[in-house]
């Protein structure tokens, strides 16, 4: 959960900034599970003193991005498989709950609201680049989810989207993860508009399943991979 404070205050504001930076960092392969840093390197790479530095890590610390090493520096946390997969099946339940809402609307709504999804997931133009579809998958399925009304559960499942980022840019280095991930989010609209509720929460289970799948095979190796392939 996000317990980081919202004052808008410099010290506050500039530790918010590093907290951001140090995240995307984590995201990016950066700065990857297993890492070890300091707080000076840390603030000597973004020009900031040790304090932000050090509040940033306490928020990353948190909410479980690192830990600290024997007190003589920081760690960017390593991969617990089975938490990943525990989030994954939250996921599912969470989105599950949300295709059933959103089945339940009257159709003409349901469309409305969908409008957006349909048209970059069925009626545009494919995109071809793992990254830039991977973060369109993420907000596609937020979409759903908030669509489906309830704020508190699309609260949670943003923390939990957060959480399961870096997971879901490693699927996408796979080049048959975009197309694939067209035709089942197409066939997810369209069950929904079909209000098929038992089809659309089907192909969301599998489709969820297969990014699952993907925790258990994480190597250093396709760590290394991934951080290459975003740095070119």
């Amino acid at each position: 959960m996000n317990s980081r404070p919202r004052s808008k205050g410099r010290p506050e504001a500039l530790a918010e900034k590093v907290y951001q930076a140090l995240k995307q960092d984590i995201f990016a392969f950066r700065l990857m599970p297993g890492d070890r840093f300091s707080e000076n390197e840390i603030a000597e790479r973004l020009e900031v003193s040790r304090t932000p530095v050090r509040q940033a890590l306490f928020w990353l610390e948190r909410e479980g991005y690192v830990e600290v090493w024997f007190r003589s520096g920081w760690q960017v946390k390593p991969f617990d498989f089975e938490y990943f997969e525990e989030l994954y099946d939250f996921r599912t339940v969470i989105e599950r709950e949300a295709v059933r809402r959103l089945c339940a609307l009257p159709p003409l709504a349901c469309a409305e609201m969908l409008a957006a999804l349909k048209r970059f997931w069925i009626d545009d133009p494919r995109l071809e680049e793992g990254i830039v579809v991977s973060a369109q998958d993420e907000a596609f399925h937020m979409a759903l989810v908030a669509a489906a009304g309830n704020q508190e559960i699309a609260r949670v499942h943003g923390e939990l989207t957060e959480k399961i980022r870096i997971i879901r840019r490693l699927d996408f280095t796979r080049d048959d993860r975009v197309e694939a991930t067209y035709r089942e989010h197409a066939q997810i609209l369209r069950a929904i508009f079909q209000q098929n509720t038992e089809e659309a929460q089907r192909i969301l289970t599998d489709h969820i399943a297969v990014s699952k799948a993907e925790v258990r095979k994480i190597t250093l190796h396709r760590l290394q991979q991934a951080r290459l392939q975003v740095t070119e």
